[in-house]
């Protein structure tokens, strides 16, 4: 069995759970097969301090296949757990619940596991070997990103941020809807707009086509002595240039990157959906009826099939959908997940048969995450009109509104499963009830620790004795950074970001309480200590952890607020 200098986080708890089932299988007092023993043994914190540090159900797990009681195998374990170096205690609890209680030194030396490691402490090989097509973001190039965009340009990027962190490779893909009448009624909006006319009853309307067409008219003044078929695709092709432009300078602006931003246009152009086709034929799912080409997606659970290609000879939205998901999986992407708004509910079934009809497996090559409306209060009253945009609110809105920290943060921290109301008057107030505020609030002031003791003489290279950090607040807010880890490695499992924003939160809560608690600097003549130095370590340590946290949430971590 593999030794442990101080098992503290909960992957090494876990692991030396893992060694302590292997070492009692071998020598005969745990009676289960090889494969039977868990890969990666569940450590997590119990909801009561005093029922220890870490507590791991295993001898319920495993009790009924070793054909002995919960409790008497939960015994065999503590006797073997309690053994390692740095393990204080293991009490049997209940039904046979391990509950495990570190040694001070042993729990303080995650203070140096979390500064060693740096940015990288909370990454993880969880998904090492996936390669994640990321596609968070689907708009037509013909007005602002609005508030709906805005929601998973927020989570989007988190959550490809997560995955990243937990080992995958991952593209973050903008999918832009530039093919369609859609695009010939915007280039029609800007001509008229151009020549001081009505804008069309089905075109765009916001202030916003006025200012492209005078903008495109000062690029290029000839444009509107051209004749009207060339002048409407000459304004369509200037004005796509210009609002797709703007689509990415406000993303940049939020701080939202991709690595792709693929045209629809492309799909069709590059061949793409020929060669779905040919391979959709081949899996034998194409059928033609009634002059137009079909794909058997019944026979994978969707409500009806689905027309790729009508009677007319013209292709379906559907077809590219099917050609893009292929594509995507032509570029050598294990899984694709595509998040999309509330209205895309029915895509989910489609999109998943596609998927089966290309010979992939729906359950793994493809994941569909829907986002819940977002709506905006302020004053009490819901916020409906961008003076810009006419009737939506645009991502510009919500920047210029509340600033970028915020409203990546509020995005964030919550399930996209649920409609979302954001009240600008309380995610703009710099007080503990607003939750960016309060998490960023805690790594100012980690770093003001910091400042202050280097100005009073306290220096983490002079000292550090875990042991000394023995306070119940001391062994809480360790706990909570052990945590670090996991909860980054889940969210990423989960597709869900919202998971590290809560943590830091709890984790703010934490560092709160310890520093009203435990001093790092001395009072007046007081000298400086070894369990000021050790103290340091903690509060620098939660410092990394929040800068980690907040990085992936793609929020700033402030030094001073």
């Amino acid at each position: 069995m593999r030794r442990y200098d101080r098992p503290v986080t909960p992957a090494e708890l876990s692991a030396a759970l893992r060694d302590v089932l292997l070492s009692a299988r071998a020598d005969g007092a745990l009676a289960i097969e090889a494969d039977q023993v868990p890969e990666t043994v569940a450590v997590e914190r119990p909801r009561q301090r005093e029922h220890g540090d870490w507590a791991s159900n295993v001898a319920l797990q495993l009790a009924k296949k070793a054909g002995v009681a919960p409790r008497a195998l939960a015994e065999v374990l503590a006797a073997r757990l309690a053994e390692l170096p740095g393990i204080a205690a293991v009490e049997v609890a209940g039904p046979g619940f391990l509950n495990i209680s570190l040694e001070a030194a042993a729990a303080g030396e995650l203070a140096r596991t979390i500064l060693e490691a740096g940015a990288a402490y909370g990454h993880s090989d969880a998904l090492a070997g996936q390669r994640v097509d990321l596609e968070f973001i689907s708009a037509n190039p013909t007005g602002p990103l609005h508030l709906g965009h805005t929601r998973w340009a927020a989570v989007g990027d988190a959550l490809g941020r997560v995955l990243a962190a937990a080992g995958a490779e991952v593209t973050r893909e903008f999918y832009v809807n530039d093919l369609g009448v859609q695009m010939d009624r915007f280039g029609a909006s800007i001509m008229a707009a151009a020549h001081g006319e009505p804008i069309p009853e089905d075109g765009y309307h916001g202030d916003y086509i006025a200012e492209i067409a005078a903008d495109v008219v000062a690029e290029q003044p000839g444009i509107v002595d051209l004749p009207a078929d060339e002048q409407l695709v000459a304004f369509r092709e200037a004005g796509y240039a210009h609002q797709l432009a703007e689509q990415k300078a406000v993303l940049a602006q939020f701080g939202t990157h991709f690595d792709v931003w693929y045209s629809e246009r492309t799909l069709h152009s590059s061949g793409a959906v020929e060669r779905a086709f040919t391979r959709l034929r081949e899996q034998g799912h194409v059928f033609e009826t009634d002059g137009a080409v079909w794909l058997r997606t019944t026979d994978f659970g969707d409500d009806k099939d689905r027309v790729l290609v009508k009677s007319d000879g013209s292709l379906t939205y559907f077809a590219s959908d099917t050609a893009y998901y292929v594509d995507k999986r032509v570029r050598g992407h294990d899984v694709c997940i595509y998040m999309l708004g509330a209205d895309h509910h029915g895509y989910v079934g489609r999109l998943k048969a596609v998927a089966a009809c290309a010979g992939d497996d729906p359950e793994h090559n493809i994941e569909v995450l829907i986002g819940q409306l977002v709506n905006l209060l302020r004053g009490g009253e819901p916020v409906r009109m961008s003076k810009r945009a006419g009737t939506i609110i645009t991502l510009a809105d919500l920047i210029e509104w509340v600033g970028v920290d915020a409203a990546r943060y509020s995005l964030t921290r919550s399930s996209t499963d649920s409609p979302l109301t954001l009240d600008i008057d309380v995610i703009t107030r710099k007080t503990n009830d607003n939750p960016v505020f309060y998490v960023q609030y805690a790594h100012a002031r980690t770093v003001n620790v910091a400042r202050n003791a280097e100005q009073l003489g306290v220096h983490r290279a002079d000292a550090f004795e875990p042991g000394l950090l023995d306070h119940p607040s001391e062994g809480v807010l360790l706990g909570l950074l052990g945590e670090f880890p996991r909860v980054v490695a889940q969210a990423a499992e989960l597709r869900e970001a919202h998971r590290v924003a809560r943590y830091l939160e709890e984790l703010s809560s934490a560092f709160h309480k310890w520093y009203d608690q435990c001093r790092v600097t001395p009072i007046g003549d007081e000298p400086v200590t070894d369990t000021h130095r050790t103290r340091l370590w903690l509060n620098d340590a939660t410092r990394q952890v929040l800068a980690n946290g907040l990085d992936l949430l793609g929020v700033s971590a402030p030094e001073r607020m």
